[in-house]
């Protein structure tokens, strides 16, 4: 079965019952030339856990657009951060959306088959991960689906290309069901906060269609949905443990100090159980400990929630809208180019800028292809941060998605490399953890950004915002805490300028929020995000108006593309021994320009001077001094640029009368001469100025009025018969010798048969025109 719409400036295709029968549900979606095959299993067997074991892989295969993988054995690496976001994106999206007791162990697969290089894939693989859940027996309730927004100028886009992605000033990835939003992702160029709730309202309006779209292919499937074990509990313990525990529980609302609440509710926990066991150990179902601490959670969510709806007080007893304590430090780490640490109540950044150059650029390769960037943030959540032991891994999708949001937020207010030619990579160690530690980021990252001297726009300062909703009752939350982002229903970051915004992530646990919910949010978030801002300002407002001494001092020049091959050198050699002998890092672009970079600027100057004297092009009218390389019967050759030499013709030797080049210069001399002409071959003519630093004017030429003349020469002194045959085939032919070794002085000569011909013709007498010999 297929169906289509229009989406877009594409066709968006859904089919299933072709591929994959055995999964529980399969569909191939196509949207112009991407491909992308969605498969989605559930065990048999359902699990007693704690937690929904959902797991959502997005590979992009690298014959999707005709490539070989580049690494050993030629297979696909592990997912790169792109696949990993995106598989991120369509976990959270997903995940609400099925019941709560559902436990049984389900495995969501999106292969990028194919690739046309214009449309990317994520938006197909939501759409076809909802149509593939639709369809199967799997309870979910959805179906769900997904688009992606960008603005060039005042234009709205619906899933626009990699180029137009390129060009927009806004990217937001909105996915909901027909009634309501379900997540947000993305950014833009400081955007008014209106803006971005218009735009998220639009994406909606396109996603009803998609969702109809899919309730077609789901009708025509007609799967019914498997049965699951609902989970109870006996209502005798329900009632004991209600009554033993929840005045106490209450108790803890007002603590501020997260581990000093964890600790009394874990006193709280062990109390209850003590009790709960002791007094009837025989009638007391095997369940009862597992039970006993479900409905303590429970209990502890309820008062939570009640205290804030209620009383609008919240677990650490802060008001609704009220930020917890700010402070920030710079300057931490002396050998740093730039370092902050930012703390906002329990949750605590320490971030560091480096300053590096464009061989230090990230290179990140997709299916849109290969993209260098001069920018890019790192984010680390060691285990210590939430006082945890855990096993020391590599970057997992939360480290991954953290730090690809704050880089997101800082990104419009980087200096453009024209201006700033340096590579920045930012890292940010969390410290310490309770909710918002990538918005925490954000603002660390603004602080060093700002300590090393980046000449950043604005600062940016990030904000959480959550949401408590039961029925009619709801509250939005200023700077939410760790409990309150695990049993509230939203978890809301804004980041952004005070001009607007440039990042946000929306993350929901029940089953959609309405846009006029968000508007309410995006504007408390702002209120704060002024506030953080401010306080910012007191640590340090501008950027240093000197780089650390320990970055390096890069200097931009741009030679001509042709003068690259002797930059670089045999192998590499000449570049090379100039790194050593300046004590620099020097980096060749493929358009010519330079960068040079050196912890001191006299290393840079005096590597820039050897450069230009490498890569120096001749200049028609100026002077050179250099040194003969070769002589020949009518002229030398002078090397006037490294690897670059021109022809002093004996006729521009001097006003008197050169026998031979030989009485003027030797092979070895230093003399000054003039560019006359260079042509279209890059063959360039001299005049001698002087010779060994004597003027031409005081070099002992004999006087053409005293020679005797020989019967070979001409009484014009030599100089009418070059200038008729300058342009003569014997003249070029002589011109160009044996071969470009020749050109060079690398010790190869002319044949002397190549210019018998040219010395015959300039001793024999002009023919009047139209005649042959």
């Amino acid at each position: 079965m297929k169906v289509e719409m229009q989406l877009g400036s594409e066709k968006l295709s859904i089919e299933t019952g072709k591929v994959a029968k055995q999964a529980d549900g399969a569909v191939w979606v196509q949207y112009g030339g991407t491909v992308v095959l969605v498969t989605v299993v559930a065990d048999d067997s359902e699990h007693d856990l704690d937690f929904f074991p959902l797991t959502v892989d997005y590979r992009e295969r690298a014959y999707a657009n005709g490539r070989i993988p580049t690494v050993y054995g030629r297979r696909e690496p592990r997912p790169g951060s792109s696949e990993q976001l995106v598989a991120r994106l369509i976990d959270h999206c997903i995940r609400p959306l099925f019941p709560k007791d559902f436990k049984a162990e389900v495995q969501i697969l999106c292969n990028v088959f194919s690739s046309d290089g214009v449309h990317p894939a994520d938006v197909p693989a939501l759409i076809g991960t909802s149509a593939a859940l639709s369809i199967s027996d799997i309870p979910f309730n959805g179906p769900v689906a997904a688009v992606t927004v960008g603005r060039i100028e005042d234009r709205l886009i619906i899933n626009p290309t990699y180029e137009e992605l390129n060009a927009s000033n806004m990217e937001l990835f909105v996915s909901g069901k027909a009634d309501a939003v379900m997540s947000v992702e993305g950014g833009g160029h400081e955007i008014p906060e209106d803006e971005v709730i218009d735009t998220i309202i639009t994406a909606h309006a396109h996603i009803q269609e998609i969702i109809k779209l899919q309730e077609g292919l789901a009708a025509g499937c007609s799967n019914t949905k498997r049965d699951y074990t609902t989970d109870s509990v006996e209502s005798n313990l329900s009632t004991r443990v209600r009554d033993i525990a929840t005045s106490r529980i209450r108790e803890s609302i007002g603590m501020a100090d997260k581990k000093s609440r964890e600790d009394y509710l874990e006193q709280v926990q062990e109390d209850v159980l003590s009790e709960i066991l002791e007094e009837a150990p025989e009638d007391v179902d095997p369940n009862a400990t597992k039970d006993t601490i479900s409905i303590l959670s429970e209990i502890e969510k309820e008062e939570m929630r009640q205290a804030i709806l209620a009383e609008g007080k919240r677990v650490d007893g802060r008001g609704v809208t009220d930020i917890r304590t700010i402070s920030g430090e710079v300057s931490l780490l002396p050998y740093t180019h730039g370092s902050a640490l930012f703390s906002r109540g329990q949750t605590q950044a320490l971030c560091v800028t480096t300053l590096g150059t464009s061989g230090d650029e990230d290179v990140q390769r997709g299916l849109d292809g290969e993209a260098r960037r001069s920018f890019f943030l790192h984010y680390n959540f060691p285990p210590f941060s939430t006082g945890e032991v855990k096993r020391m891994m590599g970057p997992g999708r939360r480290e991954i998605g953290h730090g690809a949001l704050a880089e997101k937020a800082l990104e419009p207010v980087i200096p453009n490399k024209e201006d700033f030619h340096y590579t920045i990579r930012i890292v940010s160690e969390i410290l310490e953890s309770n909710a918002s530690s990538s918005m925490a980021t954000v603002c660390g990252a603004t602080l060093a950004l700002l300590d090393a001297g980046v000449p950043i726009k604005r600062p940016v300062a990030g904000i959480g915002v959550g949401l408590i909703k039961e029925g009619e009752q709801e509250a939005i939350l200023t700077d939410m805490l760790g409990t309150e982002d695990f049993l509230g229903d939203m978890d809301f970051k804004v980041a952004g300028t005070s001009e607007g915004v440039t990042a946000v992530q929306m993350d929901i646990k029940i089953e959609g929020v309405t846009p006029e919910l968000m508007r309410r949010a995006i504007h408390q978030a702002k209120e704060a995000r002024l506030a953080v801002i401010e306080q910012m300002n007191a640590v340090i407002a501008q950027p240093r108006p000197e780089l650390s001494p320990y970055a390096p001092r890069i200097h931009s020049i741009q030679i001509a593309q042709q003068k690259i091959k002797d930059l670089i050198g045999p192998r590499g050699k000449t570049v090379q021994g100039l790194q050593e002998e300046t004590s620099t890092t020097i980096n060749i672009e493929d358009d010519g320009t330079v960068e040079i970079a050196a912890t001191s600027a006299e290393d840079v100057k005096r590597a820039e001077e050897k450069i230009l004297a490498i890569t120096a092009m001749p200049e028609i009218g100026k002077e050179y001094t250099g040194k003969v390389v070769r002589t020949a019967s009518f002229g030398a050759f002078v090397e006037i640029l490294p690897g670059k030499d021109g022809l002093v013709h004996i006729s521009q030797m001097g006003d008197g009368y050169v026998r031979r080049a030989e009485d003027v210069m030797q092979v070895g001399d230093e003399v000054t001469v003039r560019i006359l002409t260079i042509d279209e071959q890059d063959r360039v003519d001299l005049a001698l100025v002087a010779a060994n630093g004597v003027p031409v004017e005081e070099l002992n030429i004999e006087s053409s009025d005293d020679r005797e003349f020989s019967p070979r020469e001409p009484r014009d002194g030599g100089r009418s018969n070059y200038r008729d045959n300058r342009d003569s085939r014997d003249y070029r032919d002589n011109r160009r010798g044996n071969d470009s070794r020749d050109r060079r002085g690398g010790g190869g000569r002319y044949d002397q048969r190549d210019n018998r011909d040219y010395r015959d013709r300039r001793s024999s007498p002009r023919l009047p025109k139209g005649r042959s010999r």
